[in-house]
Parts: C-alpha cells; sequence; structure tokens
C-alpha cells in the first residue's frame, strides 16, 4: 500500500513513474496565464506569514472556508492572521475529495519541507516552522520561488490602460520572463454602466481623445503596439458566451459572404455614439458590437503572432449581498451553461475567411463545451502545429477528473502530442505544485496506455512527448 503523497503519488505503475521522475519533473515551468500582481513581482515581494502568502486573493480557499461555516472576518476580514490560518487549518481535514487537499499538502512540502498533514493538531507547529522560513529563507521571496521552481515565464493578465512600469521594473532583476497579456474585457463590455468612463481612461493611456469608433480603433491599436513592445504576446477575453452577430438585419447565423461589413461598421459606429452617451444598448447591439471588436482585436493578434485565449462559461457575482460587501472575485462565480458551438464556429470562420485566424486557445468551465470546442478545433488548424489549442482544464475543472477528461478528449479527437500544457490561472505564489500535479496525471494516464499495450512502450517516444506537453509545446508555440 503506497503511503499518503508518497514519491509516486498519482502515479499508479511503473512506467508512469519512470515517466514522471526522468522527463517531466525537472521540466521548466511556463505559466503562461495567471493573475499575480506585477508590482509584487517587481519589488521581489517577501510575505510575513503563512495566511498572507497563502490565504490572501485565493477564492479557491475562500469558497471552502465558507462552506465549513467559517465566519467572513476569518476569511476577507480583519481577523488576526493566526486565526484565519487556523480556520484553514481546521477545513483542510474536511476538503478530501477536493483539489485543494492536494494542493496544501504539495505546497507544505516543496515550498517548506513539512510532509505532516495539516489540522487543528499539526496547525500551531506549522506556523511557527513556515514563519520562520519566510522569514530566513530567500528562496521564499518572489525571485527566489521563480528560480526554486524553474520558472520560465509567467504571463500575468492586463488591462490595456496598464502602463506596464512593474513589469519593466522586474524583468530586468530575474531569469523569470515576466510577460504581459492584454485582456480588453472592459472595451467590449459596452453594456456595463462605466465603459464610458472606461473608454475615457483608455483614451488618456493611448494619449487620444475618443469621441468615435475611428479614434476608438487607433487607440486600440495604438495599445497593442505598446504591448507588443513591452514582451506582450498573448491576449485574453473573458466571456459570459462567446457572441456572434453582424448587422441587425443578418441572421446569428450568417456566414462571412453574406456580411454586409460596411452597414456593420455604420451600426456599430451608432451603438458605440449612443453608448458614449449613457444608452445602454440592447443585447443583440451588444453582441453585434462584441462580435465587431473581437474581429478588429483577432486581426490585430494574427498580425502581431500573438496568442489569442478566449475563457468563457463563467457566471460571475452570483450573490449580489456579497458582491456589495467584498467585490468581484471573491469566490461567488459559478459555471454557466450558455450554448457554444455555433457562435464560437461562425466567429472562427470569419476570421479564418480573412486569413487572420490567429493562434487561439479555447477554454471552458463546463464539460459539456469541451466535446464542440475539441472537434472544431480540427476545422481551423493549419499553418503552424497545434495552432487551435482546447485549452487545460480551468478554474472548476483543473481537478483529477476535469485534466483526465481534457487530455483523454484531445487525445481522442486532436494530436495530445501538440498540447502546451498546464497553466496555474492563480494570483497565489504558492500555485507552482499545480504543474506537479498535472504532470503526474499526465504521466499515469500515458503509463496507463502503455502497460495495457494499447501504444508502445517506448521511454524515447514517452519521454519526449511527456517533456513537450510539459514545457517545450509552449516556449515554441508562445515564441517570447
Amino acid at each position: 500500500m503506497k503511503q499518503f503523497m508518497d514519491k509516486d503519488f498519482l502515479l499508479c505503475n511503473s512506467t508512469a513513474e519512470k515517466l514522471y521522475h526522468e522527463a517531466a519533473a525537472a521540466e521548466p515551468i511556463h505559466d503562461y496565464h495567471c493573475h499575480l500582481v506585477p508590482q509584487e513581482i517587481a519589488e521581489n515581494r517577501r510575505f510575513p506569514d503563512l495566511a498572507s502568502i497563502w490565504l490572501g486573493g485565493d477564492h479557491y480557499k475562500w469558497r471552502a472556508l465558507r462552506s465549513n461555516g467559517v465566519n467572513e472576518q476569518l476569511i476577507t476580514g480583519n481577523a488576526d492572521p493566526y486565526d484565519k490560518f487556523l480556520a484553514w487549518a481546521d477545513t483542510v481535514p474536511r476538503l478530501i475529495g477536493n483539489p485543494l487537499y492536494h494542493w496544501t499538502h504539495l505546497e507544505l512540502r516543496r515550498y517548506f519541507g513539512i510532509h505532516e498533514p495539516l489540522n487543528s493538531h499539526s496547525a500551531p507547529e506549522i506556523w511557527k516552522a513556515a514563519n520562520k522560513q519566510l522569514a530566513d529563507d530567500p528562496s521564499l521571496s518572489v525571485f527566489g520561488i521563480f528560480k526554486k521552481f524553474n520558472v520560465y515565464a509567467v504571463g500575468t493578465t492586463d488591462d490595456p490602460i496598464d502602463d506596464l512600469a512593474w513589469h519593466k521594473k522586474a524583468q530586468p532583476n530575474t531569469e523569470t520572463k515576466v510577460v504581459p497579456s492584454f485582456r480588453p474585457d472592459r472595451i467590449l463590455n459596452i453594456e456595463k454602466a462605466d465603459f464610458p468612463q472606461y473608454i475615457a481612461s483608455l483614451g488618456t493611456a493611448a494619449g487620444k481623445s475618443i469621441d468615435s469608433l475611428d479614434s476608438l480603433l487607433s487607440a486600440i491599436s495604438s495599445r497593442i503596439a505598446f504591448f507588443h513592445k513591452t514582451g506582450c504576446r498573448i491576449s485574453d477575453h473573458g466571456l459570459d458566451y462567446v457572441p456572434f452577430a453582424t448587422t441587425l438585419a443578418d441572421s446569428c447565423s450568417a456566414r462571412p459572404g453574406d456580411i454586409n461589413f460596411s452597414l456593420w461598421e455604420k451600426e456599430v459606429k451608432d451603438i458605440f455614439s449612443k453608448a458614449l452617451n449613457g444608452t445602454k444598448p440592447s443585447v443583440r447591439e451588444a453582441d453585434s458590437w462584441k462580435t465587431f471588436l473581437l474581429n478588429i482585436l483577432g486581426k490585430h493578434y494574427a498580425d502581431n503572432g500573438w496568442v489569442m485565449q478566449i475563457h468563457t462559461a463563467a457566471i460571475r457575482d452570483n450573490n449580489s449581498a456579497a458582491l456589495a460587501a467584498l467585490g468581484p472575485n471573491t469566490g461567488y462565480d459559478a459555471v454557466h451553461d450558455y450554448p457554444i458551438a455555433e457562435n464560437l464556429s461562425r466567429f472562427m470562420d470569419l476570421l479564418s475567411s480573412q486569413g487572420k485566424l490567429p493562434k487561439t486557445i479555447l477554454y471552458s468551465l463546463n464539460l459539456k463545451d469541451m466535446y464542440p470546442m475539441a472537434t472544431l478545433m480540427g476545422c481551423f488548424q493549419g499553418d503552424v502545429p497545434g495552432k487551435i489549442q482546447l485549452g487545460s482544464g480551468w478554474w472548476f475543472l483543473d481537478h483529477i477528473d476535469g485534466m483526465e477528461t481534457q487530455l483523454r478528449l484531445l487525445g481522442n479527437t486532436g494530436l495530445l502530442s501538440r498540447f502546451v500544457g498546464m497553466l496555474t490561472d492563480s494570483r497565489s505564489f504558492l500555485s507552482y505544485p499545480r504543474h506537479e500535479y498535472f504532470r503526474r496525471i499526465l504521466c499515469n494516464i500515458l503509463g496507463s496506455w502503455a502497460e495495457n499495450g494499447e501504444i508502445p512502450n517506448d521511454f524515447d517516444l514517452l519521454g519526449g512527448m511527456v517533456r513537450d506537453i510539459s514545457f517545450r509545446n509552449a516556449q515554441q508555440y508562445f515564441n517570447l
């Protein structure tokens, strides 16, 4: 019987063990999508205690604490950090079955060398031991963590109005590439009440007065050029659903050859003008606006050699009282269930018909979307190995079942060997063991196939595949 989280954790046969230990474990980490704070990176932050580095900003843990009946003061409030840590220690033993249980203990082991399970009894000694290391060990500063975990690159998530000053300050001081990602959600979200104010801020950042569609598009082009100069090679879009609408007269399933582009632009100019004056667009008008802008943005990405990421199927801020009290991104989001296939097909076809479909990674929080995404990908591949990617199990799907489902589905429908691998999507500097977690799951799948006689038990073949998926495919794909 195996011991709890021993060296062969999640590896169920000898081939899986060999693949992980000899091929996957030593590969660098390319964390191409995360939500780390650039200022904390640039300042090489040292964290004062285990609560601040482990619990601050981590809405995964906040949700678990609430499910355990913990008072909000001990989660996002002003309670003493040690009391917050004790609340987490009491919650952890109840997390069996949740990936947080595994991540918690991987993080204690890999960062602090602490192998004892966390619970209320072990908490005081773990708190003391971890805090001493945080105070004394330079490998637990931000740059030290990057070096310890062999982090090749991190891709932060950044608004087009950001001046990227912290990225510029960070890069000369660490071997890890710290690159921005262009996330223009607020340009797309024309239905939001603060849209006019945001557009004014975008104009200020671009040094332009935005009072028309033409001036907006000029500002967007300027900001993309600025991001590119600062090292950006990735965009990101957080969409409730993939929109597709063109002129108000067109069917939502219009093919590129059926679209009256001049009429579409005229209507979009009118929609934009009214929104700047405070008139909220209809749903169809908003979808037309978003489709038009996504088409423009996609062409920019293709021209600059960027990767376009599309994250979809999150229904956000479900608890309005909590939103009012705590703000967004505090653990009150869930999985949405919009249909996806037709709109995604039309959008990709629109860009492809213009020869402007960039490298694209498709993510969904909803498992039902993965099969349509995986099969649509095959309709638009070409020119670049693995040009269109099925993104890794994301957010509510980055557990064993979600990762295995994504890997097996990609293997069944496409080229698993071209997959660009895992990302943390995290706000925590303690999240890098999630890459280890993913790699163990990957090696176990391949090892099981090999030992079942489904594929050759050829270490050169499978080890190369593991190294590619762990790091080398992403290194080539993002071309930093």
